[in-house]
């Protein structure tokens, strides 16, 4: 089971904050995106631009998830 956050755009793409969900053996960062993306795919957009925290580090699409992780969703954002 990992824990996934969506903050800004990625939030009001998918319609909540965050959720839990279980992953197989292996699973990647691109797997992960990927079965978020099949499950709203009006977020997809949004999602293809996202940085990926994994239990607060950058991650790469092929870094695999293990049990317990935390991935951070981040769109790109400005300000100032």
């Amino acid at each position: 089971m990992i824990e996934l956050r969506y903050f800004a755009a990625a939030r009001a793409a998918l319609g909540r904050s965050g959720e839990t969900l279980s992953l197989p053996d292996g699973a990647t960062v691109r797997d992960v995106v990927g079965r978020l993306a099949a499950t709203a795919p009006a977020a997809e957009p949004v999602l293809a631009r996202c940085a990926v925290l994994l239990d607060g580090r950058r991650a790469e699409p092929g870094d695999v998830v293990p049990d317990g992780a935390r991935l951070d969703l981040l769109p790109p954002f400005a300000g100032g």
